[in-house]
């Protein structure tokens, strides 16, 4: 969420007593951290239009955007956002993902029947690196399409038969292979985990840093003193090139027709995404890697709250003109003076362009539709 123009603070607090008990803050230094006085204030505002059986869900000012959640009737999360454009369904999602992060970490029964706070606030400390990860996500997009992220890697047949034996050795069923924060291979029974769970343990692999506890794989000196070399050892080679920059997230060979900045590929069934701020061909144009993340993000968080909801998600709020129509909008795009952006839901997935400003807006059609066949490789699509 935090990126260059703006910080966001979040905020953790008791639901019934509206005891604090973190705030996380980025782009602006940890001294600028929200005075109690402030704290109160704003969840004294949502505790009163509770009490009038009124609900409180965002407010903006000048130059903050403001959004409050209550989750179990037991933790209240607030988000102050004063980066350009935030937006409801935007925020809405980090306060989701924070405290879906809470219950990864520390499971759903210590947050909705808090017997200690003081015991509770330190051991929500180990939930800071996760949960600051969504607050600058930077390039990624996982945490609001609710996708796990995917990267093509080479010599993905042999890697997966690697990974299947090695899961099934360590008498498991769930096992994935994960580079630079992406998931790039995964054994069938780890989809079918539910999305936001996906989301959640790759996040967690990305965020936790190198010097940090973490299971280690041993060898037993009867039952399996060489498990992990066994399977792994011959497969060296293809695992040194997963983890070779692999800035255009795209399979070899594959190419974007001229003026896409960035692209957002979904795949509806499987919840899975492809992004990449850095396509082959964009080069240097138009707006840094950086900003392109940015404008896709904001792109896809206006797109996926007004036009493509998921199936099972509350109706979007119709413009006036969508009234007379039975349908929903299938294309959308967005033109301004640094880029223009097209969107397609298709049967099996959607797609999140960025182009150039000078693409001609009555070519941005076609285009789209030559990119999402070349992703896909699907010529109905």
């Amino acid at each position: 969420m935090g990126e260059e123009g703006g910080s966001v603070t979040l905020l953790c607090l008791t639901a019934s007593s509206g005891v604090p008990l973190f705030c996380r803050t980025t782009g602006a230094p940890s001294k600028h951290q929200l005075p109690f006085s402030v704290i109160g204030s704003l969840n004294g505002v949502h505790m009163f239009g509770a009490n009038l059986d009124v609900l409180l869900t965002a407010a903006c000012t000048a130059n903050t955007h403001v959004v409050w959640r209550v989750f179990h009737n037991s933790i209240t999360l607030i988000v102050l956002s004063a980066e350009e454009g935030a937006s409801d369904f935007a925020l809405g999602r980090l306060l989701d993902n924070t405290f879906s992060a809470m219950v990864l970490i520390l499971g759903l029964e210590e947050l909705v029947n808090i017997r200690n706070i003081e015991r509770l606030k330190k051991d929500l400390r180990a939930c800071y690196k996760l949960i600051d990860s969504f607050l600058a996500p930077l390039e990624r997009s996982g945490d609001l399409t609710q996708c796990v992220e995917c990267v093509p890697v080479p010599h993905g047949a042999a890697l997966q038969e690697g990974l299947e034996a090695f899961v099934a050795a360590a008498e498991s069923r769930f096992g994935c292979l994960v580079v630079g924060g992406r998931l790039a291979l995964a054994t069938e029974p780890w989809w079918q985990l539910a999305p936001q769970e996906l989301l959640l343990l790759s996040w967690l692999v990305g965020s936790l840093p190198p010097p940090t506890a973490r299971d280690y794989p041993i060898y037993l000196p009867h039952g399996s003193p060489t498990l992990v070399p066994r399977f792994w050892k011959p497969l060296l080679e293809p695992l040194q090139a997963c983890v070779r920059p692999q800035p255009h997230g795209l399979p070899p060979g594959t190419t974007l027709p001229p003026g896409v900045l960035a692209f957002l590929l979904i795949h509806r069934e499987q919840r899975s995404s492809q992004s990449s701020v850095q396509p082959p061909g964009s080069g240097g144009e138009g707006l840094s890697p950086r900003r392109r993340a940015r404008a896709l993000r904001h792109f896809y968080a206006l797109v996926a709250a007004r036009y493509f909801p998921w199936e099972g998600s509350p109706a979007p709020p119709q413009e006036p003109f969508q009234a007379g129509f039975p349908h929903r909008a299938r294309h959308c795009y967005v033109v301004s003076a640094t880029h223009k952006a097209y969107a397609i839901h298709a049967p099996q997935h959607q797609l999140f362009l960025l182009l150039a400003p000078h693409v001609p807006t009555f070519a941005l059609r076609p285009l789209a539709a030559r990119a999402l066949q070349r992703l896909t490789g699907d010529a109905a699509c």
